[in-house]
């Protein structure tokens, strides 16, 4: 018996939040666990998601072989130095280290080893200032990307690429001062915001650029807001800690200019398209500093959130100030033995938790059925590159097969009511086949 089927759905999905479309389209992490190719040998501490401060690399030359597939990347990376996003936008103290500054990114689609073959310009930096930023690359028909630097390229923590083929926006620029610049960047947590993310929302691969500098208030990043746009204003996201040092000794003589900056920053990021998220000021263990934030500002905070419609950010106020543990001796900053650091990438994570529950609002559906043969007829259902098989009860066999006709991924799957897995080929066109005994049905999908 043949039944013969073709079938066509679409659907459209909006997500509001709060008034404000904050849905969020994933961008995959492509290169976590690859090994670097660099001028100096192997490296693996580079794509391993740990920022540990001794896993480092100076190699002026590094090469990764993320496959074919995506059209277009975002090239992420964080260097060390003294922790610090910049060195030269704040007064209050002095930062050092050097930055990836001058330098080319090139494209292969035939080396071996990320030295031989036929290299193409991708883009070139100059005069970057900053330890942490995110560049797009066209990358269609390649396989392989490659930093090439004739300078000094500092200590480079991670090197990141994830496809943007999709225009995925899960793209994140941790804005802050020295809160942000030791914490996010210590070595003793368990985890980071965008891994804790990833583990509660598989479909999702935050990238994380860290852009605290310790000393700067609100007046200083207005004045030098358009070095923030310049260097992190392709990113989504800015998730902002500031106002430590406005607050700072406890009084609100500074609380007016400190409203006006805030909204400068928010009004700037969201003129170029950034949804900006404010987080309240972290708590003092007022026995040893000798102060506490003012809760005019913390009103101030909320009001501004209110006010512009933005997602809440984390309370860093209320959980140190429950947890002065996690406090470091100065009374200021987060202990990174104590875990003060961890607590606040899992604060950041808890709050932005939300709007990645409600992306997960299922993508347009765009199977068609092509084929069926036998009296079966299984319901086939692709969400990102999540796939659901349930109609039939037999063993089956799916083959995941691309537009060249390669079959790219098999799965054998024992007699259930329902089957459940998650593809790791690259997003695009696919034919999925799904066999049993007696029968078989194909689809034509796309994998996002």
């Amino acid at each position: 018996m043949h039944n013969w089927i073709k079938i066509l759905t679409t659907s459209a999905i909006t997500m509001v939040l709060g008034g404000t479309a904050m849905a969020i389209t994933p961008n995959k992490l492509l290169s976590r666990g690859l090994t670097a190719y660099t001028s100096s040998g192997e490296n693996h501490y580079i794509t391993d998601g740990d920022l540990t401060n001794w896993k480092q690399c100076t190699a002026k030359e590094i090469a990764l072989n993320v496959g074919e597939g995506p059209s277009r990347l975002f090239i992420s990376w964080e260097s060390y130095g003294d922790c610090a996003w910049a060195t030269d936008f704040t007064s209050g103290c002095g930062h050092t280290g050097i930055s990836l500054r001058n330098f080319k990114i090139l494209t292969s689609s035939n080396s071996t080893n990320g030295q031989d073959g036929d290299w193409i310009l991708a883009t070139e930096v100059k005069d970057n200032p900053v330890m942490a930023r995110g560049i797009y690359i066209d990358f269609d028909r390649m396989s392989w990307f490659r930093f090439v630097s004739e300078e000094n390229v500092g200590q480079i923590l991670e090197i990141e690429a994830f496809d943007a083929s999709n225009d995925g926006d899960d793209t994140w620029f941790f804005m802050g001062t020295s809160i942000s610049q030791m914490g996010l960047k210590q070595q003793d947590t368990d985890s980071t915001t965008a891994n804790i993310i990833h583990g509660r929302f598989p479909n999702f691969t935050p990238a994380m650029l860290r852009g605290g500098i310790g000393c700067i208030n609100s007046t200083e990043v207005v004045a030098h807001l358009d070095d923030y746009l310049r260097y992190a204003g392709n990113v989504k996201h800015w998730a902002i800690e500031m106002g430590t040092n406005d607050a700072w000794g406890g009084g609100d003589w500074n609380l007016e200019t400190y409203k006006r900056n805030m909204q400068t920053i928010i009004d700037s990021a969201k003129a170029h398209g950034i949804e900006p998220i404010l987080a309240r000021i972290i708590a003092t263990n007022e026995s040893k500093a000798g102060w506490q934030v003012n809760p005019k500002f913390l009103h101030a905070i909320d009001e501004l959130t209110q006010e512009n419609n933005l997602h809440p950010g984390p309370d860093f106020y209320s959980y140190f100030l429950a947890h002065p543990e996690q406090i470091a001796s100065d009374g200021v900053h987060p202990n990174g033995e104590t875990k003060g650091g961890q607590a606040m990438h899992h604060l950041w994570a808890d709050a932005l938790s939300p709007l990645y529950a409600n992306s997960e609002i299922e993508k347009p559906d765009t199977t068609s059925i092509q084929e069926v043969v036998g009296s079966s007829v299984p319901s086939l259902h692709v969400n990102g590159n999540n796939i659901r098989i349930s109609g039939i009860d037999a063993d089956i066999t799916v083959d995941m097969i691309s537009a060249s006709g390669k079959v790219e991924e098999q799965h054998i799957l024992c007699e259930q009511q329902e089957y459940e897995f998650t593809s790791q080929v690259t997003p695009g066109l696919y034919i999925i086949v799904v066999k049993w005994n007696g029968g078989y049905a194909s689809y034509k999908v796309t994998l996002f």
